[in-house]
């Protein structure tokens, strides 16, 4: 089954990819690597999905956060790859950044919304390596941001 095929069957409707808005690019081809600048969590109105884990939001909340982060990774490859995902061999990395309180230790739950979201768009393709990592805060306060790592054929 395609990518194209996977984003359909599951529902998955992407966003549009976002332009940045700091002196960097949002995607970067080097040799057969794409590196995807840091997602942040923005859900499907585009409304900036803020908060702390552990403190105004719950893993659950988190989870979501950051598979909408991932939602705009794929946005983002799909975008470089000129509307093409078959281009994509794999997924190598994430590393996902959970704004939260000092005694929230649930980061790997928060980020497994990003890995399921990767994995049911690329299968076998989507597994990856992977960080969680506690922040004291994200841009704009949000909860969630994720970068990535794939690999072209």
């Amino acid at each position: 089954m395609s990518f194209k095929e996977n984003l359909e069957k599951n529902n998955i409707i992407l966003p549009k990819a976002a332009d940045p808005v700091g002196s960097y690019v949002a995607s970067k081809i080097s040799g057969k690597l794409i590196f995807i600048s840091g997602q942040i969590s923005i859900d499907e109105n585009g409304v900036l999905i803020k908060g702390k884990l552990g403190n105004e939001l719950d893993v659950e909340a988190g989870y979501n956060a950051a598979k909408r982060c991932a939602l705009s990774i794929v946005a983002q490859v799909k975008k470089i790859c000129n509307d093409d995902l078959e281009k994509v061999k794999s997924c190598i990395k994430l590393t996902g950044y959970v704004n939260s309180t000092n005694d929230f230790t649930d980061q790997p739950k928060v980020i497994n919304g990003a890995s399921d979201l990767i994995a049911s768009v690329f299968g076998d393709a989507g597994m990856h390596t992977r960080a969680a990592v506690s922040v004291n805060s994200l841009p704009l306060g949000v909860a969630v941001e994720v970068d990535a790592i794939f690999e072209l054929n």
